[in-house]
């Protein structure tokens, strides 16, 4: 009895087990299991050097959730350069003119990009449209707008500006500081605006595999800016990797020019510069106007404004020689070139403001015209005809040639 008594209770127990388990398999039958979700993953990332000499290649790897597009945000942390832009595009909602002038101090001398590879064709059909490319919209077709950060977080300034006003160069009046969102936006503008290139901020390199291990050759190029990089591996706005750096190093005879962002080889300006100031000066002006379409031209990488600032005080030391000499020959006269001077006075301070407001290709355009027509000018004053009828010019001709002649053998 006492064992029938044991053997009851356990009997009944198990009966009780075996009975609730059938029922929980009849109500689970044909419903999902529930699983927890595990927690997003982060992104890792890894940089096989930390020092460059004038750029080079830094290779990247990490882990990143799989089955994401993983972009790496590149930019140099040390230097920072102005970008600007003068709005005087027709608005298409309201079909005016805003001559709104943006500019921002904080944009960083190199800022780039790097999407994975299989995104390549949507940056060449960005290339295609030419000058009409959209940074906004290029981001947006590669889906980085998570990635693109650091110039969305810089200061920028914008002045109401009117049409009179612009075509003296001046920026107008400060408007208030706008939102978040809008200086996102504008930022977007003016990262186009300074880099212009779509190339030079963006690039397809980043090799993506199906568990979300990431690599990429990152090719800094030669003539950037010193000073610390950094790189951050990004998937969306809330998947990011800390920042990695290195350092790009430089020596001379580069040498770093802070307003343009880029360093320089000082010896090819100097011998470029050498030549163009003796025909310069044989031509009765300071080389600037000859210096400015070929520095352009040789070195793209110097904004438009910085070449044109820069070669207005190097005039100084050739035209300060040829002063100095065409005095020495009595080839000045005084009074006609201190009356012009009151007009380049003037035109000093105009001119510098008004370069700030428009862009390289129409910088290139105007100055292109107006080399046109002086040479078309002194061509003509060349031509047969045109000494024929003017006896007087040649009679001055022959007075500025004896008079050297004079000079020359003087000195012998």
């Amino acid at each position: 009895m006492n064992m029938r008594k044991g053997v009851v209770p356990w009997l009944f127990a198990a009966m009780v087990m075996l009975v609730g388990s059938n029922v929980a398999a009849v109500e689970g039958e044909g419903q999902p299991a529930v699983q927890q979700a595990p927690a997003p993953a982060g992104v890792t990332i890894t940089i096989d050097k930390t020092e460059l000499n004038n750029g080079g290649t830094i290779k990247v790897s990490g882990q990143a959730p799989a089955g994401k597009p993983v972009f790496l945000e590149v930019w140099a942390a040390d230097h920072s350069v102005r970008a600007n832009r003068f709005d005087s595009e027709v608005d298409k909602e309201t079909g005016k003119r805003p001559y709104i002038f943006y500019i921002t101090e904080e944009m960083p001398a190199y800022y780039k990009i790097f999407a994975p590879k299989d995104m390549q064709a949507k940056i060449d059909a960005a290339k295609k449209q030419g000058r009409k490319w959209s940074y906004s919209a290029v981001l947006k077709d590669l889906g980085a707008e998570g990635a693109y950060t650091v110039p969305a977080k810089t200061k920028i300034d914008h002045f109401q500006s009117t049409l009179m006003a612009s075509i003296v160069g001046s920026r107008g009046d400060l408007l208030p500081a706008m939102d978040d969102k809008e200086n996102r936006k504008r930022s977007m503008q003016l990262v186009k605006a300074r880099f212009r290139s779509v190339d030079k901020v963006f690039a397809a390199d980043v090799d993506v595999k199906p568990d979300g291990s990431y690599t990429a050759d990152i090719k800094i190029r030669e003539g950037l800016s010193p000073g610390k990089y950094k790189i951050v591996a990004a998937v969306d706005k809330a998947t990011k990797s800390e920042a990695a750096t290195f350092e790009n190093k430089i020596a001379f005879p580069l040498v770093y020019l802070d307003n343009a962002g880029t360093s320089l080889n000082i010896f090819y300006p100097f011998l470029l510069t050498l030549v163009v100031a003796i025909f310069g000066v044989l031509m009765g002006a300071g080389g600037g106007f000859i210096m400015n379409p070929l520095l352009l031209t040789l070195f793209p990488a110097l904004p438009h404004t910085i070449v044109a600032g820069t070669v207005t005080p190097t005039v100084l030391f050739s035209q300060g020689s040829g002063i100095f000499n065409y005095s020495k020959i009595k080839f000045i006269n005084w009074k006609l070139g201190c009356s012009i001077g009151v007009a380049m006075l003037l035109g000093g301070f105009i001119g510098p403001k008004l370069t700030e407001m428009i862009t390289l290709d129409q910088f290139k355009f105007a100055f292109g015209w107006i080399l046109l027509v002086l040479a078309a000018l002194m061509l003509w004053q060349t031509m047969p005809a045109y000494l024929a009828k003017n006896k007087k010019e040649q009679a001055i001709l022959k007075e500025f040639k004896k008079r050297a002649e004079e000079a020359a053998k003087g000195k012998n």
